[in-house]
C-alpha cells in the first residue's frame, strides 16, 4: 500500500507541473502583452495593452504571454529510523549460600548373650545277632543232544503253483488272556541309620566396623558471561524505479493576423494560439523494499560448570575373624530290616471270540524253475547246563540301634543393635536472585520529514485557446 501511494503521488506531481505551466502561460489568466506591431499604413505604434489584458484600438490580438515557473508544495511523510534506547530488564542471577542440615546415622553395636538349649542325641548301641540265610550254589552238568540241520541243494523241477483267492467267513476262536492278581512276599533289606558325633570346626566371621573416608563429589556452579549473538532485522530501503506517465506537451504559438485599424489602414497583428500535445515519458518513482540484515547484540548467559569438592563420609566395613564351634557330625551305619511287599502276577485264562477268517481258494498252475531244496542231516553236540542248588548258611552280624538321650549345652548369641546418632554437615546452595539491569535495545520509530512535491492543477491535455485581448481575436 505504501509503495503504491508513493508512485501515485509522483505521477500526480508530474501532471501538476505540466498543468501549472499551462496555467501560468495564460490559459486561465489575462495579462498585458508586450505591445502591437505598428500599422503598415504609417500610423503611430499602438499603445500598450490595458490592465485587463485587452488590445488597444487598432490592434487585433494581444501579444503572447511568457510562461511562469511551476509551483511546488510541502508534504509531510513518515521515514523509519532505528534508535538505540536503554531499557531496564529483570535478570535472574545465582548467589552461593551455605546451609547446615542434621541427619541421623544408625550405628550397629554388637551385644553378646549366653543361652542354654536342650537337645536330643541318638546314642548308637551295638549288638551281635546270628542270622540264617539261603545261598544258591551253581552246579554245572555236561549233556549231549542231537539236532537236525537242513542242508540246501538246487534242483530243476516242474512246479505247480497255486494262486490264492481270498474268501472271508466268520469263525469262533479261543484265545488266552493273562489275568493279573496280587500276592504278598517278604524280603530283607539293609537301611543306613544315622550316627551322630561331636566335632570341632573352624569358621570365618565378617565383623562390621565403621570408618571415616574422604569422598569427592561434583557440584554444578553457575557462571554468568557475556555472549555476542545475531538477530535478523528487517529495514525499509528506498529504491528508485522508472515509470511511464502521460505528459501534456501543449504549447503556445504566435500567429500573424491581417486587420484594419481605426483609420481604415491595413495592419498586421500577432496573436498566440495553443497547440495541444501529449507525450509518454519515463519518470523516476521511489518505492521502499524490505531488506533483511543480521545485527549483532550482546546478552548475558548463565552456564553451569562442574566443580569437585570433598567431604567426610562414614563407611561400614567388615574384617574377617576366625572362630571355633562344636557341631554334630552324622555318619550312616548299615542295618538290616524285613518288609512285606505286594507282587503283581498274571494267570492264563481261556476266552472265546468271533473273528473273520480269510480262506484262500487255490488255482493250480505249472512252471519249470530252479528250486532250492533242503535235506535233513542229523548232528550231535555237547552243552553245559547250570543248576542252582539251595543251601542254608549261618552268620553273625553286628546290629547297631540308636537310643535317644537328652543333653544340655550353653552357647553365645551375638546380636547387633542399631543406635541412632545425629550428625551435622554443611552444604552450598545456589539461590536465585532477581536483579534489575540496563540493556541497549534498537527500536524502529517513524520520524516526520518535509519534502517538496509539485502542486496539483485541473488542466487537461487539450487546453483552450487564449482569450481575446479586445482585438477581436
Amino acid at each position: 500500500m505504501v509503495r503504491s501511494a508513493v508512485c501515485l503521488w509522483s505521477a500526480i506531481a508530474m501532471l501538476t507541473a505540466g498543468f501549472a505551466g499551462q496555467a501560468d502561460a495564460g490559459l486561465f489568466k489575462k495579462k498585458c502583452c508586450g505591445g502591437c506591431e505598428p500599422a503598415p499604413c504609417g500610423c503611430d505604434a499602438a499603445p500598450a495593452c490595458d490592465a485587463c489584458g485587452g488590445a488597444p484600438a487598432g490592434c487585433s490580438d494581444c501579444a503572447a504571454e511568457a510562461a511562469p515557473a511551476p509551483t511546488t508544495v510541502l508534504k509531510t511523510i513518515l521515514v523509519p529510523t532505528y534508535v538505540t534506547e536503554t531499557r531496564t530488564v529483570t535478570a535472574t542471577e545465582y548467589k552461593k549460600e551455605e546451609r547446615t542440615k542434621t541427619y541421623t546415622v544408625n550405628k550397629r553395636v554388637p551385644v553378646t548373650e549366653e543361652k542354654t538349649a536342650t537337645y536330643t542325641v541318638m546314642v548308637p548301641k551295638t549288638e551281635t545277632k546270628t542270622v540264617t540265610y539261603n545261598v544258591c550254589k551253581p552246579v554245572w552238568e555236561t549233556k549231549t543232544r542231537e539236532y537236525t540241520v537242513m542242508v540246501p541243494y538246487t534242483e530243476a523241477v516242474e512246479q505247480t503253483y497255486q494262486v490264492n483267492v481270498p474268501v472271508y467267513e466268520d469263525k469262533t476262536v479261543e484265545y488266552t488272556v493273562n489275568v493279573p492278581y496280587t500276592e504278598e512276599q517278604t524280603k530283607t533289606y539293609t537301611v543306613m541309620v544315622p550316627s551322630y558325633e561331636d566335632k570341632t570346626v573352624t569358621y570365618t566371621v565378617n565383623v562390621p566396623y565403621t570408618e571415616q573416608v574422604e569422598k569427592s563429589y561434583t557440584v554444578m556452579v553457575p557462571h554468568t558471561e557475556q555472549v555476542t549473538k545475531t538477530r535478523t532485522v528487517t529495514k525499509r530501503v528506498p529504491e528508485t524505479v522508472m515509470k511511464q506517465v502521460q505528459v501534456n506537451t501543449g504549447h503556445w504559438e504566435t500567429q500573424s493576423v491581417a486587420g484594419v485599424d481605426a483609420c481604415g489602414c491595413p495592419t498586421t497583428c500577432c496573436k498566440r494560439v495553443w497547440v495541444c500535445g501529449c507525450e509518454t515519458k519515463e519518470v523516476p518513482c521511489t518505492t521502499y523494499k524490505c531488506v533483511t540484515e543480521e545485527v549483532p547484540y550482546t546478552c548475558n548467559v548463565t552456564t553451569c560448570k562442574p566443580e569437585t569438592k570433598t567431604c567426610m563420609v562414614t563407611v561400614n566395613k567388615c574384617k574377617q575373624e576366625t572362630r571355633e564351634k562344636t557341631v554334630k557330625v552324622c555318619k550312616m551305619v548299615p542295618q538290616e530290616k524285613t518288609c512285606t511287599y505286594t507282587v503283581q502276577k498274571c494267570k492264563p485264562e481261556t476266552r472265546t471270540k468271533t473273528v473273520k477268517v480269510c480262506k484262500m481258494v487255490c488255482e493250480t498252475k505249472t512252471r519249470t524253475c530252479n528250486v532250492t531244496k533242503c535235506k535233513p542231516e542229523t548232528r550231535t553236540c555237547e552243552y553245559k547246563v547250570c543248576k542252582m542248588v539251595t543251601e542254608q548258611a549261618t552268620k553273625e552280624v553286628q546290629v547297631t540301634t540308636c537310643v535317644p538321650e537328652e543333653r544340655t549345652k550353653t552357647y553365645k548369641v551375638c546380636k547387633w543393635t542399631c543406635v541412632p546418632e545425629e550428625k551435622t554437615c554443611t552444604y552450598t546452595v545456589c539461590v536465585p536472585v532477581q536483579v534489575q539491569k540496563e540493556v541497549q535495545v534498537q527500536v524502529c520509530k517513524m520520524v516526520e520529514k518535509q519534502v517538496e512535491v509539485p502542486a496539483a492543477t485541473d488542466c487537461g491535455c487539450a487546453a483552450p485557446a487564449a482569450p481575446a485581448c479586445g482585438c477581436g481575436g
